[in-house]
């Protein structure tokens, strides 16, 4: 498990080193986006899939501290398959 891992990506050709710092990142395979707000909003959602398409992951969540129970905090993205 790696925090603020800054992860490169590469986009027509061009590979750029500081993309964008993961909050957390798990087995170089998951990415997880902290977040603190009352709801999550699909924004934060898009943003994980971004960050999924970028580096070909295929698996990330968004965990929500701001509600009023972590089960409905909890968020799953999904880019491809999870199948290897």
């Amino acid at each position: 498990v790696e925090r603020q891992k800054e992860i490169p990506i590469e986009y027509d050709g061009n590979v750029y080193e500081e993309s964008f710092r993961a909050d957390i990142l798990v087995e170089n395979k998951v990415i997880i986006e902290v977040k603190s707000v009352k709801e999550i909003h699909s924004s934060h959602k898009k943003q994980v899939l971004t960050y999924l398409k970028f580096t070909k992951y295929k698996l990330g969540y968004v965990l929500n501290f701001g509600s009023e129970l972590m089960k409905d905090g909890i968020s799953r993205t999904i880019h491809g398959t999870l199948e290897p």
